[in-house]
């Protein structure tokens, strides 16, 4: 009788995958810990309590440096204070008085 061979599977290449397309953003102006911003002017306090300042702050580094922005921040701050700017893309509505 004649003996019957194991058949061998041919050999395959591992498949690779297809990058996944991701829909068109605009680029977000964030580092990887942040980017320094100098306060410039307090503006007003807001907040149920007073809590927050709004004030005026210039980008020292990264994409948007030496742009001024208007941000909300809490805690105690003065001016000439450096702080860090997760995100350097959002700006702060001007607070008016009714």
């Amino acid at each position: 009788m004649a003996e019957a061979k194991p058949q061998q599977a041919p050999e395959t290449k591992p498949q690779q995958k297809a990058p996944e397309a991701k829909p068109a953003e605009r680029p977000r102006r964030e580092g990887p810990e942040g980017w320094p911003a100098e306060i410039v002017e307090i503006r007003t306090k807001t907040g149920v309590y007073g809590e927050i300042y709004q004030v005026l702050c210039k980008v020292l580094e990264g994409p948007d440096g030496g742009r001024v922005i208007l941000r909300n921040i809490k805690g105690p701050v003065k001016k000439g204070m450096i702080i860090v700017l997760l995100d350097t893309d959002r700006e702060a509505k001007e607070i008016k008085a009714r």
